[in-house]
């Protein structure tokens, strides 16, 4: 088979969040193994060796999960071809596939999926302090939207009472309303 070149930002692009964990799915590892018949082979490997698989290692995702990752990958329609939902691995059960697919392909690719694992845990421990800075940031921007809506509501009953009467004076209602 001839070599792929594989970009540095193409195998972090093909880890997804499911369940929790980060995983890869079988039809990616299948292209990035060269896997002659595809998700077939993986299968394959798979159920002759599947007491090397637990769920913590790999899952199959439900109809759900299916639908909700069609919207998030790009190339969906090379997943709305495949009969079968897809299977998920996570970081140990790619470990293990590399294994029983008993391939050199398969452990040089196996070995640049574990470095990124480790780079994109390292990338979320460096930058924890920006995302609760975010969170916070957020969480002010709820509060300021909650003051703006109470404001605009007491706003909204002082115009229906200027309208019903005119014995209000204006300048009074939105010095009360503002302070």
């Amino acid at each position: 088979m001839n070599d792929v070149i594989i970009k540095d930002d193409t195998i972090q692009n093909m880890i997804y969040e499911i369940r929790g964990k980060e995983v890869m799915l079988d039809f990616d590892l299948a292209r990035l193994y060269e896997c002659a018949n595809g998700t077939k082979s993986i299968n394959l490997a798979v159920k002759r060796h599947i007491n090397r698989f637990p769920e913590r290692f790999m899952f199959q995702l439900n109809d759900s999960e299916y639908n909700n990752l069609r919207f998030q990958i790009e190339t969906a329609n090379s997943i709305s071809m495949s009969r079968n939902l897809p299977y998920a691995f996570t970081e140990q059960g790619i470990a293990m596939l590399a294994t029983v697919l008993r391939s050199e392909k398969a452990v040089e690719i196996s070995i640049r999926i574990m470095d990124d694992f480790v780079k994109m845990r390292q990338f979320i421990k460096d930058n924890s302090d920006i995302y609760k800075s975010l969170n916070r940031i957020d969480n002010k921007l709820i509060e300021h939207d909650e003051k703006l809506s109470y404001l605009f509501s007491r706003f909204d009953k002082k115009e229906k009472l200027l309208l019903e009467e005119e014995s209000y004076n204006a300048y009074l209602n939105v010095l009360e309303i503002l302070n």
